[in-house]
């Protein structure tokens, strides 16, 4: 696993005193997103379709630390739009770093050599650098040539300057599962100390709906990814949970737990996660944790949520069930996700109207 045993044992601790509280939902990752704008305009990405006025939109650094003390979860993720455009951004990291609190900021390193100087080395802080696969697989889904030098030079920078640094890696339909295996031995290459990895979420403003994957084809997608690496001996470290890479290979039925990933922008605690744009907004996280109607959402229950095995709403799930289940977690992380199980069954769909109405509509395939 690449997550230092520091960081293990602090989100550790704060697990089990969620467990010892008898907290059914609590927060593992707050998903602050400070900013819509970007330097780019990716295939798989609706952030930018904002009209001027919102994505000229800053939280302040203090709305930031509030939402971060407000939320109080361990870790902190950064996204966008693109971070380092925001100009206070060197001054909301080091606020939440003050406050012993895990922060990865994400950024497509387009502006990370003007700007690494703004950050210093820590414990608490983590490059996450977007790059969805090998020079010409990552500039085609963010629609321009040159990026994936320019990622892997910030890369290395921030690898000579001392940084923690991550990738952060978004799977869509076409992969070449030989291709994704010999990216993953590139960037452990590098230096990296792990990969985020994820199948692309389709967001509704996406410019692009044809490059997202269902789940059956995800699965079989990183079954096959995973199968070369135990084929070949190779040791990818991953910044998630072993549970939840076993989930993405279809060997664990796992519900979406959107809360563990609440998300704060400028309209505030989004509903019910980072990927669902248009299902409101709650003015405080007490709010979006006791008001918001969780039953209506994952897999089964929201068409949106249908094709969604993305890491922002299942890594909470797998989390909760390392907890429960360690040496299970223990096995798959020593021997790797199965890939020659049968795939456990999906769940059935049965959405529901507004009147809590269960509503057959079909069954998932």
């Amino acid at each position: 696993m690449g997550v230092p045993l520091v960081q293990q044992l602090r989100v550790g601790s704060y697990l089990v005193k969620q467990k010892l509280l008898r907290r059914r939902r609590y927060p593992l990752v707050l998903m602050l997103e400070p900013l819509f704008q970007c330097n780019l305009a990716c295939s798989g990405c609706g952030k930018i379709a904002h009209p001027d006025n919102i994505l000229k939109q800053r939280l302040t650094v203090d709305d930031a630390l509030r939402a971060v003390d407000e939320c109080g979860a361990p870790i902190v993720s950064i996204p966008g739009g693109e971070p380092l455009i925001h100009d206070e951004m060197p001054e909301i990291v080091a606020g939440i770093i003050e406050r012993t609190v895990f922060v990865y900021l994400c950024t497509n390193a387009l502006l990370l050599g003007r700007k690494i100087n703004d950050y210093r080395p820590s414990p608490y802080f983590t490059w996450s650098i977007h790059l969805d696969g090998n020079r010409e697989r990552h500039d085609a889904s963010v629609c321009q040539e040159g990026v994936y030098d320019r990622a892997v030079a910030g890369i290395r920078l921030a690898l000579d300057r001392g940084f923690r640094v991550t990738i952060n890696c978004t799977l869509f339909t076409g992969e070449d599962p030989d291709e994704v295996a010999a990216f993953f031995d590139e960037v452990m290459a590098m230096g990296v100390e792990g990969i985020t990895i994820s199948p692309g979420y389709s967001y509704s403003l996406a410019p692009q709906q044809d490059i997202f994957m269902g789940r059956r084809e995800s699965k079989e997608l990183f079954r096959d990814i995973f199968r070369r690496g135990r084929e070949n001996g190779r040791r990818w470290r991953f910044n998630q949970s072993s549970l939840f890479l076993d989930f993405l290979a279809g060997n664990r039925d796992y519900r979406c737990t959107p809360w563990s990933n609440p998300t704060y922008n400028v309209f505030g605690w989004q509903r019910p996660c980072y990927l669902l744009v248009e299902e409101g907004y709650a003015s405080s996280f007490a709010e979006l944790m006791e008001e918001t109607e969780w039953e209506r959402y994952g897999t089964g229950r929201n068409p949106k949520c249908d094709n969604c095995m993305a890491h922002c709403g299942y890594e909470g799930t797998a989390v909760d069930d390392t907890l429960c289940h360690p040496l299970a977690a223990l096995r798959v992380a020593r021997r790797g996700p199965s890939t020659e199980a049968p795939m456990v069954p999906e769940p059935p769909i049965q959405y529901l109207d507004r009147g809590d109405r269960e509503l057959p509509v079909k069954q998932a395939g």
